[in-house]
């Protein structure tokens, strides 16, 4: 398995960002099957920047006969991405109570991005998987979202165990959106994004083209 480069590696933070100035639009008014589940009071998760959101539609194509993504969360408030750091690096500090700082941070990002390079944040990723012609979906080896403890680290998207029919479909899935131009975060199978930080550092790309975004109302 190769390197992986974790969102905490200040070569990300590095990544200058270039604000294309992209809106973020709507994606339940797109082709896109949309799961509620990360649903919230300002309907903010349904979004993405435009040209996320045209590379999903790209990969969709690409998909055989009967098979869709799901959408599951899209843009996630700064607000709200620090709620989520800081509450998966207090079961981390629980657990870990020798840790120091720094690896508290770390190990945190294998799982929430920092709040400040989160990708989430700048509409550029996009938390999704794979369903069936009615919505159903497809066993890609753990539940989406499943953190490192609780999956056993069967969430990395390489991880070895899982069954090969899990295995299949996150090579399916993984082939689309890398053929539509996205990256993805390989400690979790369901997180994809394009133009942020991660993406220009994996491209590689000189510079970013969307930073951290406040949706309005």
């Amino acid at each position: 398995m190769s390197e992986i480069v974790l969102m905490a590696d200040p070569r990300v933070a590095a990544v200058p960002v270039v604000e294309c100035g992209e809106r973020l639009v709507d994606v339940r008014d797109s082709a896109l099957l949309v799961d509620p589940r990360k649903q919230d009071p300002d309907h903010a998760y349904a979004h993405l920047r435009e040209g996320v959101l045209e590379r999903l539609l790209k990969a969709q194509e690409l998909l055989p006969d009967g098979l869709r993504l799901l959408f599951v969360e899209g843009y996630r408030p700064p607000s709200l991405q620090r709620q989520y750091f800081e509450e998966y690096a207090d079961q981390l500090r629980a657990a870990h109570p020798d840790w120091t700082p720094d690896q508290l941070h770390t190990a945190t990002s294998r799982y929430v991005s920092p709040p400040d390079i989160a990708p989430h944040s700048a509409g550029a990723a996009v938390d999704l998987t794979l369903a069936d012609a009615d919505g159903h979906e497809l066993d890609l080896g753990t539940r989406m979202n499943a953190d490192p403890e609780e999956s056993g680290g069967a969430c990395y998207t390489h991880a070895p165990g899982i069954s090969p029919r899990a295995r299949a479909h996150r090579e399916l899935l993984g082939s689309v959106l890398t053929a539509g131009g996205l990256v993805n975060y390989p400690t979790e199978w369901w997180h994809w994004s394009y133009g942020d930080r991660y993406w220009a550092l994996t491209t590689p790309t000189p510079t970013a083209l969307y930073g951290p975004i406040t949706r309005p109302h």
